[in-house]
Formats: structure tokens, sequence, C-alpha cells
């Protein structure tokens, strides 16, 4: 794939990725702000302020944006991540700088109002009861699971949101939010889909060029050191059917160890993914110790944050089955990879798995560029996105071995989810 990167005067980065063989266009504003970064003190704030970037701008009234996009025959949507923060749409080819001065107008200036504030904060309330507290296993596992694992506030803390917390949220709150993250020298534009290139730039350099240049925040490290032991916590469910529990390992870090990183990420299609999974074999077939089980590198998808990141395994079981079995279960079959690694057949398998899931996935023009987008905020690589098949394939099963044998030798922590009623 062709990649075209560009930097304004004021410090906004571009990436163009030029496709002929489709008809739209997609634009994505990626800032350099998650809910690791978010203040102690304002948890959920990072998730809030997504919310507020769609409450009208600088030149636009609240929803003249949807209607804009929607207009045009488009989509649009953005969403909170550990490191990163998304906004993006799909538009017709034609409508490209429609898309370009959409983005623009809302990153220059967003229309911060208190009534907007307070509406927004009962928004993401609402949709915290819908999505965690009013759902069977809300947040299993990667709200509950992280202050197990860690011990830092950026890493443990709850970054979807917190009641009491994003209540006392107010205006200065937002703009200085905006004033520290928002700066263009902290985000970065990428535009892909069937345009020219040169058009694209100067139509970048057009509608973000004269937001003015603002310091960029200090970007912190969230490294902790790994646990030396186990660490244990059980929580109370009150809509769970079952009883559940989740394991978390720290991962190797992908912007140092990238091979290291992709060893793990087979590691777990190897236990969870398919009825020929060792996991699926073994605890559910075999044993029968669970109803589902899972395994995965990345606590909200594989290469979506930067070090330190989370292995998980989660399992839902009977409630009379002992879940020292289940873990028991899951340790044996990890020194058994540890020992042996997969066979050329089994790693194959799931390689073959893995690259036709991102084919698929990137067929569509929206999650090709924001998979490139993110990749190159978060590694400088966009490239990783279209080489990640290939490099799978040069994983060897002595590097999935080394990932299992780095798991049984670190610290971990292990959560447990009680239905209600259950000895917590």
């Amino acid at each position: 794939m062709e990649l075209h990167r560009a930097t304004l005067p004021n410090g906004l980065r571009v990436l163009i990725a030029p496709d002929p063989n489709t008809p739209v266009v997609a634009v994505a504003v990626h800032v350099d702000v998650g809910f690791r970064s978010e203040p102690e003190g304002r948890t959920g704030f990072a998730h809030l302020f997504e919310h507020l970037m769609f409450q009208g701008s600088e030149s636009l009234e609240k929803l003249a944006h949807f209607r804009h996009v929607q207009g045009s025959g488009g989509i649009f949507n953005g969403s909170t991540h550990q490191d990163y923060t998304d906004y993006f749409e799909v538009l017709p080819a034609a409508a490209l700088e429609r898309a370009l001065f959409l983005e623009a107008d809302r990153l220059r200036a967003p229309r911060l109002t208190e009534e907007n504030l307070r509406n927004q904060v009962d928004v993401v309330k609402e949709e915290i009861r819908l999505n965690v507290l009013n759902r069977p296993y809300g947040g299993f596992p990667w709200i509950l699971l992280p202050p197990v694992l860690y011990d830092t506030f950026p890493n443990a803390h709850n970054g979807y949101g917190d009641f009491s917390e994003l209540e006392q949220a107010s205006l200065d709150d937002a703009a200085a939010f905006f004033d520290t993250y928002y700066a263009p020298g902290n985000a970065q534009v990428t535009v892909a889909g069937y345009l020219d290139v040169d058009e694209t730039l100067r139509l970048v350099e057009k509608h973000f060029g004269d937001i003015p240049a603002r310091p960029t925040p200090p970007r912190p490290s969230f490294f902790e050191p790994l646990p030396e032991n186990e660490r244990r916590r059980s929580v109370t469910d009150a809509h769970a059917p079952l009883p559940a529990l989740a394991i978390g390992y720290r991962l190797p870090d992908p912007g140092t160890d990238l091979d290291a990183y992709l060893g793990h990420a087979l590691l777990g299609s190897v236990l969870g993914e398919g009825e020929a999974a060792r996991l699926q074999r073994r605890l559910v077939h075999g044993d029968g110790l669970v109803t589902d089980v899972s395994a995965s590198a990345g606590l909200m998808g594989s290469l979506d944050a930067r070090d330190p990141d989370t292995f998980t395994i989660t399992a839902i079981h009977p409630a009379e089955v002992d879940p020292e079995r289940v873990l028991a279960a899951v340790d044996e079959e990890l020194d058994k990879l540890a020992a042996a690694g997969p066979s050329e057949d089994e790693l194959a398998r799931q390689v073959a798995r893995w690259s036709a899931a991102l084919y698929q996935e990137t067929d569509r023009e929206v999650y090709r560029m924001l998979g490139l987008g993110a990749r190159e905020l978060l590694f400088g690589r966009a490239e990783l996105a279209v080489e990640l098949p290939a490099r799978l394939a040069a994983i060897t099963p002595d590097q999935v071995a080394a990932a299992a044998a780095k798991l049984r030798s670190s610290g971990r922590g292990v959560l447990f989810v009680e239905p209600k009623g259950e000895q917590a």
C-alpha cells in the first residue's frame, strides 16, 4: 500500500493512503490522548470529552455536523481507547472537502457550553448504566481486571467513567483538557480512499493549516514493574447467571519487541480461537469445566495501545465447578505449550485464521483507515496494519512456546466474578 506523510507548520501530522479501487473516502483525526492520560480525580473524562466533540463547533451549531455527513450519504463516529481518541467519517469520494472542513472545524474550536457539558455527563452516565451496570458481565474484563494486575492510576482506573467524578467535571476542566491535549501537534489526520494525493494534501492544508499551534503535552510513560506474584480479587455481579474468571498477564512492549508481542498474540489464538484451540478442547469439550473461554493479546484489541498492555484469558463456568480447577487446567496447557510449542499445522491454522480476519476487516475502507491511523499514531508505523499477515506467518512454534513460558514465569492478576448471592 502506498502511504504519504506530511507535517503541517502547526505540528499536525498527515497520513494519506490512496485506494483507486473504492468510490469512497475515509477521514479520521486521531488525538494522542486516551483514558490513561486523564487526570486523577477525573475518571472517565477522556470519554466524556469525546462526546463533547460532537456537540457543535466554531461555525456549526449542534447536530449540524451530523446532518452534513449523513446528507452526503456518509457515516461518522468516534471512540476513546487507552492511548488515543479517534473521530472519523466515511463519505462518497466527491465529499472529501466537506469531511476535511468538518473535522478541522471542531478540532479548531468545539462548542463547549455548560448546557452541553451537563447534557453529555448524563449521556455518558446512561451509557455506563446500559453497557456496564445493568448488563451481565458488564466491564468484564477490561474495566474489572486492570486494578488487579496494575498499581498506578493510569493503568488501573476505570476509564469508562465514574459517576461521582463525572458529575464534578466543570467547563474549566473541559477547556483545559482541550487546550492541553487537542493541540494540532498532538493530533494526526488520516485520509484514505479514492483521492489524488497532491489535491488531498492541499485541502488538508487549507482547512487544518490555520489552526493555531499550541504547546503539546509531554507523552508520559505508563510503565510499571511486572507483578512479582499472583494477585487476586473477587467482585459480585448482580446480573451474571454464572461465575466467571479472568486472568491477566503483561504483554511485551510492541514498540521495542514486536515479534515477542506477536508470539503472544498467536498464543492467544492457539489457546482460544476455534473449536480446535487448546482451551476449547480441554475446558469445554474435554473436562467440561467451562461454558465459554477466550484468550487474546490486548485489553482492547491487538496493537491498540502502547506499553504496558494485557494478555487475557477469560472463562465462564458452572457454579458447581471450583475455579481453582479451571486455573490449574489453564496452567497445565500453558506448561505443555512452553515445553513443546504448537505443531506447525496448529500454528499455520491460527495464522490463516488471523490473516483471513485481518483481510476481511480491512476490506472496508473505514477499518483500513482506522488501523493505519492508530498504528501510525501509536508506533509511527502505519505499515503494520498491512504487514501483519506476513509478520504473523513468520512467527515460529518456538516463539509461541517462549510466549507461554513467559506467562508462566511472571506474576499475574486473577479476577473472580461471583453471581449475586454467591460468597464474594
